[in-house]
């Protein structure tokens, strides 16, 4: 796992509609138990759209979804201009390999909040409508050939704060044995 002694928020973003991608604001609030305040997926049960046509009553793992800027170093390599909130992330992080981490690991991000992963994204087809080709170099295989989701984590609410940029990171890793991260 990366130092997460520099870990940091690069970025958070937020929108009040169901669309892809989240523009920068100058900071937001998450609410315990319900998510980004303000953000389309606030909610203690589920609030993405196929997501509540199969069952509105599930639990809302996806409360804070959380990306690594360095994905966005990768995808410039291979000719991709993204920029944080542009894949739809809350908040965007440096410093801390978001996908290594364990189910349960809680993340302290500035001065109160607290979120707790829960899963990793699984990127759909949104994706290349907003880059032709983007979904494919964010869902790879590794070298055993075992599929790689790229598109960041999801997460849930433990104590509610005010995040910006510029904002700590901490890394809280539960108690063994871990559980790897599966999509939510």
């Amino acid at each position: 796992m990366a130092d997460v002694t520099r870990a940091s928020v690069v970025s958070v973003g937020l929108d009040s509609t169901h669309r892809f991608s989240k523009p920068p604001v100058e900071r937001v609030t998450l609410l315990a138990g319900l998510g980004v305040e303000g953000d389309a997926h606030l909610g203690r049960t589920v609030q993405h759209r196929s997501r509540v046509a199969r069952d509105p009553d599930q639990p809302n793992l996806r409360q804070v979804h959380l990306m690594h800027a360095e994905l966005f170093a990768e995808l410039a390599d291979l000719g991709y201009d993204v920029s944080p909130g542009d894949l739809g992330e809350n908040v965007t992080t440096h410093g801390v390999d978001l996908l290594d981490l364990p189910v349960g690991t809680v993340l302290a991000l500035g001065q109160e909040a607290r979120v707790e992963i829960t899963g990793l994204r699984n990127p759909c087809l949104q994706i290349d409508r907003f880059e032709s080709g983007l979904l494919k170099a964010v869902v790879g295989r590794d070298e055993a050939g075992e599929l790689v989701r790229k598109a960041g984590v999801m997460g849930i609410v433990l104590a509610g704060g005010d995040v910006r940029a510029g904002d700590a990171v901490g890394v809280e890793l539960p108690a063994e044995p871990w559980v790897e991260l599966q999509p939510v």
